[in-house]
């Protein structure tokens, strides 16, 4: 297929923010896409592999100007000035390729075969001399890109696509092309999403208009999965309305989501965005082949930290730093331990667990699982339809240093990645919202040089739409040995920094932190139409994904709420 084709239709999927005619227009595509091209699936969610793949673009906008300067003959300050005056490189390189003085320009038509061809031996480079590799492979691409094409293929790189397009979207489309008369095609096509977390598989059965082959595709041991969400609600009470009674309650613990699994080829661990980190964490591997019985399982869980001498529970911001950390794990392993809580299972000894019910599946949790404090345990539960009773257990997990407790529906299957009403989550009124950074103004006096101020966003109506929400500086420190400092913060900040304006920069939305605040004011200062008075830094949040950030509409819910956080500080 011709790259043209599939940019045309990236521009046309852009131009409207309607759904329904977002799926009109997908799926008339997808009829007409041929087995053959089915990784351009891939290409439309702004990848180059099924999610579960580990190796992602991983391309720097620096490297992106330097392969937009050589393409076009443009010199590299031109290109970054252009950046600063149109803060999207896509337009850049758009604009420029129009100016180009390079002939050997449009010296071949572009395939969406030769794209991913390229793009994925990005990944694949290392060692002496890659960066001039990399630059190589994408300046081939762009010589031959027509602007359009140039646009979409910088998107496409730095992972900023702007079209629209989730998954919930492609399942639509697909259901639309393929079964338009079946009622229950959305639901088996994302089925099959769910346990392949691979639209093109999904796609090459759906193609052929057998809904009932969809079946065929299994959860498979050792291939991330995504983790199933729980809703939020206020109270024990309302809780009991949502899941119904007699419910599982259990604690919410103050960790990180970790999917656990073993086979054969050996144990893999994933955070809930699909990352392995099982090198991170190989005294897991230990207490899983030690204290979990079963040839091959997956399991669900959350991997939270304690203080070594008195055994009391760590928040979250004193172990983050373990997901990212690659190197002197035995140091670290040392100082910031862990404790795996097992909740719920997906798979075990070669049989899916997913449809069984959560009562039958906790069952087999506390069959396999051999109980190690401060190693491996179950989750804490109980099953009551006693609100004072669950009103106890629930003071009993703030007591032991845990968010609150999640309460279930004992019936309830489990459907991965997907946010459940049959699941909830109870915390005390402590207002904290999960946010992404898109700006930032340098300091001043002893923190000069440093990013101290930061412009903080929620997530909009439209997929790639972060709106501002205020301001935060506090609760970052001065000295790394005492939690996150502006140092390390403005380190990790800096390479997404896309325009600089004095003081101020513009940053690419990639960094998502955890804040705490007093309250939420209406304000015409910032594009979400609210701003957050007195916000506080508490953590970064490198296993949170964009996709699961705050959103606008939870916002308007806690400022409809009106409640003032008294606990704050």
């Amino acid at each position: 297929m011709r790259y043209q084709k599939l940019s045309e239709l990236y521009k046309e999927l852009s131009e409207t923010t309607k759904r329904l005619e977002k799926i009109k227009i997908l799926s008339k595509f997808l009829k007409s896409l041929s087995e053959s091209d089915r990784d351009v699936l891939y290409l439309l969610m702004g990848d180059i592999y099924p999610e579960y793949d580990e190796r992602k673009i991983g391309i720097s906008n620096q490297l992106v100007i330097k392969a937009i300067s050589k393409s076009t003959g443009i010199d590299k300050k031109e290109v970054i000035n252009k950046w600063k005056e149109i803060g999207d490189l896509g337009k850049v390189s758009e604009v420029l390729i129009g100016k180009k003085t390079q002939s050997t320009l449009h010296n071949y038509v572009l395939t969406t075969k030769k794209v991913l061809e390229n793009i994925r031996k990005l990944p694949e480079l290392e060692g002496k001399g890659t960066v001039n590799k990399k630059i190589s492979l994408i300046t081939e691409l762009l010589t031959s890109a027509s602007q359009i094409e140039s646009l979409y293929l910088i998107r496409t790189l730095i992972g900023d696509l702007r079209i629209g397009v989730q998954e919930s979207t492609i399942k639509e489309s697909l259901s639309a092309a393929f079964f338009n008369k079946d009622k229950n095609a959305s639901e088996m096509i994302q089925k099959a999403i769910d346990k392949s977390n691979d639209v093109a598989e999904v796609f090459d059965i759906a193609k052929k208009g057998k809904i009932k082959e969809l079946e065929k595709i299994k959860l498979q041991v050792g291939k991330p999965i995504k983790a199933m969400l729980p809703r939020k609600v206020k109270n024990i009470e309302e809780g009991f309305k949502e899941v119904g009674k007699p419910c599982a309650i259990e604690y919410k613990y103050d960790g990180f989501r970790m999917l656990i699994h073993k086979n054969s080829e050996g144990i893999k661990l994933f955070t809930r965005s699909l990352e392995n980190v099982t090198k991170q964490f190989p005294e897991i591997v230990d207490y899983i082949n030690k204290y979990v019985k079963g040839e091959s399982f997956i399991l669900d869980s959350e991997a939270v930290g304690f203080d070594k001498k008195t055994k009391e529970y760590k928040v979250f911001q004193d172990i983050s730093q373990r997901i990212r950390r690659k190197y002197n794990i035995k140091k670290l392993q040392e100082k910031l331990p862990v404790e795996v809580n097992v909740f719920d299972i997906l798979h075990y000894n070669g049989k899916s667990q997913l449809d069984e019910p959560f009562e039958k599946r906790a069952k087999l949790i506390r069959n396999i699982i051999t109980n190690h404090p401060y190693k491996i345990i179950y989750s804490k539960q109980i099953i009551t339809s006693d609100l004072k009773k669950a009103k106890e257990f629930y003071k009993k997990s703030l007591k032991d240093n845990q968010e609150g407790v999640m309460m279930k529906n004992l019936k309830a299957e489990y459907k991965p990645g997907r946010r459940v009403g049959h699941m909830i989550k109870i915390k005390p009124n402590v207002k904290d919202l999960d946010l992404v950074i898109i700006g930032a103004e340098y300091g001043t006096g002893k923190r000069s040089g440093w990013l101290s101020s930061y412009i903080l966003a929620c997530k909009g109506k439209n997929k790639g739409e972060y709106l501002a929400i205020g301001k935060m500086g506090t609760g970052i420190k001065e000295k790394s040995e005492e939690g996150i400092s502006f140092d390390q913060l403005t380190k990790l900040v800096k390479p997404y920094i896309i325009e600089e304006k004095g003081k101020s920069v513009k940053i690419m939305p990639k960094i998502v932190i955890a804040i705490t605040y007093q309250e939420i004011q209406k304000s015409p200062n910032y594009n979400s139409g609210f701003a957050l008075r007195f916000p506080r830094f508490t953590a970064l949040r490198p296993d949170k994904p964009l996709s699961e950030i705050t959103t606008l509409k939870e916002i308007k819910k806690d400022f409809g709420n009106k409640k003032r956080n008294w606990k704050y500080g």
